[in-house]
């Protein structure tokens, strides 16, 4: 049963989940992806407790996850107090064929899942292991049932069978706890703070910050911007903030990007000569009525009288995508301009970061403007093929927290 925050005892559950887990196991081995997040990190860490040397941790290079990740997190992991025992495969050539050529968010969420539960299947055949442990929390289960978007963790809560379909059982320790409750059990059980205290990071990684189709050249510059966008945010300490990467194609200019220059012109008090609207071809995940919709991208640009990218307020920018979603129904998220360079590049980065407590809703996080000049700088001067960098001004609701 879900405990309220206030209630809530980490010593508690961790004796009670070392407990179900060895009447539920016994002596059997058991199999754990882990990613380096909290919550994968806490479950191996709490189950290791529970069954010691017959828990088996992996971590799938799946070439998703940020530059050098892989082995840092199985060299932290394994290191005491926790010493885990850590194995890293290499999959990264697997799951580009499979999600080659995909555009689609939630058909690439369907095809990483299923991608992520085969190698795990033939890996627990092959050291015959029969129980899959997983770091599941409760907002996954609630965004996956509620229809905002698949988590790629959420299979029995769906009606999907993992011990026809893959050959295990699911031991879900955390199924019932938020995310704040899963950091208060990696300190109890003594986590690193870089684990403890680390980003949330989706299980499908880089692929659902790659917005639209993945490519090896797009994923490197996402890489690249990813560490800028965490080492500059990192003081401002939002909820969650990372980097996302777009294809730099356009819609052609028609009525709908007419309306939102209108509506801005109207709303920040400048000639419309100042104000620039776009549509990117590729779109976004967003939440309306409690329900996931995939919907346009807008960017805004307004010049000062000088020619330079003018710089409102938070609140400002907030109040005017709120109108600019409540005009445009088709529109899922408005995009700000940071800074851009000529002449046009393949893609451009955007940067999310949010304030939340829940991760069920969450605030844009007010970050100043010299914080976003000097990461729009880094990013450009980093990565050659991107020409614009932009600040992500949409509350959740009504985008999700990630883009896809």
């Amino acid at each position: 049963m879900m405990q309220s925050h206030s209630e809530f005892e980490p010593q508690k559950l961790v004796e009670n989940q070392i407990q179900e887990i060895q009447n539920k196991l016994g002596k059997e081995r058991a199999l754990v992806a882990v990613s380096g997040g909290v919550d994968s990190s806490t479950c191996a860490a709490l189950v290791y407790r529970a069954i010691g040397n017959n828990l088996l941790c992996v971590i799938l290079d799946d070439a998703f996850m940020r530059e050098g990740e892989p082995e840092k997190v199985a060299n932290l992991l394994a290191q005491p107090p926790l010493n885990l025992p850590m194995k890293i495969l290499n999959v990264q050539e697997r799951f580009l064929a499979e999600m080659k050529g995909l555009r689609d968010a939630e058909e690439k969420r369907k095809v990483f899942r299923e991608t992520f539960y085969r190698i795990l299947s033939e890996t627990a055949k092959h050291e015959g292991i029969r129980y899959l442990v997983q770091g599941t929390i409760l907002a996954d289960i609630l965004e996956t049932a509620g229809g905002v978007k698949t988590q790629h963790n959420v299979l029995s809560q769906i009606g999907i069978s993992t011990e026809e379909r893959y050959g295990f059982q699911l031991v879900e320790p955390l199924k019932t706890l938020f995310k704040s409750q899963v950091r208060e059990v990696a300190r109890y059980i003594g986590l690193p703070k870089e684990i403890a205290e680390r980003q949330p990071f989706p299980g499908p990684g880089l692929s659902v910050r790659a917005v639209g189709e993945i490519r090896r050249d797009k994923l490197e510059s996402l890489k690249k911007a990813t560490a800028i966008v965490e080492d500059k945010l990192l003081e401002h300490e939002p909820s969650q903030y990372f980097a996302v990467i777009i294809d730099n194609l356009e819609k052609p200019h028609g009525i709908q990007t007419l309306k939102i220059e209108r509506l801005s012109t109207e709303f920040l008090h400048v000639p419309s000569s100042q104000v620039s609207a776009s549509l990117f071809e590729d779109k976004a995940t967003g939440v309306k009525k409690g329900k996931r919709v995939y919907g346009e991208i807008s960017t805004l640009k307004v010049l000062t009288s000088k020619g330079d990218i003018q710089q409102p307020t938070l609140q400002n920018l907030i109040d005017l995508q709120s109108k600019i979603l409540d005009e445009n129904p088709l529109v899922a998220r408005v995009f700000y301009t940071i800074q851009e360079k000529s002449p046009k590049q393949p893609y451009v980065i955007a940067i999310r970061a949010v304030k939340t407590k829940d991760f069920l809703t969450a605030k844009v996080a007010d970050i100043p403007w010299s914080t976003l000049n000097n990461i729009g700088e880094e990013v450009l001067a980093a990565c050659n093929n991107v020409s614009a960098v932009y600040y992500d001004v949409t509350p959740k609701p009504t985008a999700t927290i990630e883009m896809e």
